[in-house]
């Protein structure tokens, strides 16, 4: 028998939809709210390492993203020219049998992630709010934007790295912090000859493919920017390019490609580490809500999913919700760190050598091997 019968999910987002679904499926009522009017995620991809895929097999969607999906065997890297300098193979330790790494839309993610908690019973209410968390000891009151109420025995934020929930509990003494780079986006066509994801390594800037089908993959650029790096929608796609000037090879030949404006997505570089606890009382806070980190590990969308199916495992169980909160915090509260601290290492690496600083102890490769490597372990 369940710890709980009911879970309030808020945010329809990639950790609130797999809550929903594995919540559901260890027989606890959801209901998931999300304050857009839709579920809809703008369309660029996502990089699924093995352990993501691991987590989402507990819930039986990993081989749906796959065939969805476009794996790939790990990492072909080249110099600014466009230059082959080395293989670095991705690893299935975590989850054998399912590929190293997927690529995939993140529309096409968010379908899958929707469905799932469709089809496993979950309640979605969209262009809905909370307006208050009265925790009374045994449950949560809650009252909605809509004029509807409600009573459950946990609530869960999901609501991202701007969380209303995560200010709502502890304030706005933790907030996310920006690192320094933005990453742009675009989607391009897939030729043939992309078997692998690619990195390309320039002066002051990395560059990315990734695959997401047999014909489509995205572009990602990483710069320097201010802080505030919003520039007018039309100039994106010039913008793009000429960050993108410095390369030879199949990056230059792709640069000529971006000409769409609305297609460009450009993203500050943020991350944020909620100390621990990330509850209190009966509610409780997971995904870029609580650890928000930059991608140089991949693993952002992976600890919000891996936090999502643990804390349905866990409250799966017959015993107090105080003692699984507490399981909860120490099996995911190091990990979450690890990645968020890892990748702010390599980040800061970067902008060392970006910088025109030679730093003989950095050794991002390194790292990112070595992280990547603990990640698959049990956890």
């Amino acid at each position: 028998m369940a710890a709980v019968s009911n879970i309030l999910v808020i945010g329809g987002g990639i950790g609130g939809l797999t809550a929903a679904t594995a919540l559901r499926q260890q027989g606890i009522t959801v209901d998931l709210i999300e304050s857009k009017p839709d579920l809809g995620v703008y369309g660029v991809g996502i990089i699924q390492p093995n352990n993501t895929l691991r987590a989402l097999d507990r819930i039986s969607l990993a081989r749906r993203c796959v065939e969805l999906g476009a794996a790939y065997p790990g990492w072909r890297m080249h110099d600014v020219a466009g230059t082959f300098l080395f293989d670095a193979p991705a690893t299935d330790a975590a989850a054998p049998g399912l590929p190293p790494i997927n690529g995939i839309t993140r529309p096409l993610l968010h379908k899958v992630l929707t469905d799932g908690a469709r089809a496993a019973g979950a309640t979605i209410r969209l262009g809905t709010r909370v307006e208050t968390l009265d925790d009374r000891g045994d449950h949560v009151h809650v009252r909605f934007s809509d004029g509807r109420e409600g009573e459950y025995d946990l609530v869960v934020g999901c609501d991202g790295v701007y969380s209303d929930t995560r200010h709502r509990l502890f304030g706005d003494h933790v907030r996310p912090r920006y690192t320094g780079q933005c990453v742009w986006r675009y989607n391009l066509p897939r030729p043939a000859s992309v078997e692998w994801g690619e990195l390309y390594f320039g002066p002051d800037s990395k560059v990315g493919l990734v695959p997401l089908s047999p014909d489509l993959m995205y572009m990602f650029v990483v710069t320097r920017e201010p802080e505030n790096c919003r520039y007018p929608t039309a100039d994106l796609p010039g913008m793009m390019r000429d960050r993108l000037a410095a390369y030879g090879g199949r990056i230059a030949e792709l640069a000529a490609l971006i000409t769409d404006p609305a297609a460009v997505v450009l993203r500050p570089l943020e991350n944020l580490l909620l100390p621990a606890p990330w509850h209190k009382g009966r509610t409780l806070i997971i995904g870029d809500a609580a650890h928000a980190t930059t991608p140089h590990l991949a693993q952002g969308a992976a600890m919000a999913i891996e936090d999502a199916v643990l804390l349905a495992e866990l409250l799966g169980r017959e015993a107090p919700v105080s003692a699984l909160l507490d399981e909860f915090m120490a099996r995911r509260f190091d990990r979450a760190r690890f990645v968020v601290e890892s990748s702010a290492q390599i980040l800061a690496w970067e902008m060392e050598e970006w910088n025109g600083i030679h730093n003989p102890d950095a050794k991002p490769g390194q790292l990112l091997h070595e992280a990547t490597l603990a990640l698959m372990e049990p956890y």
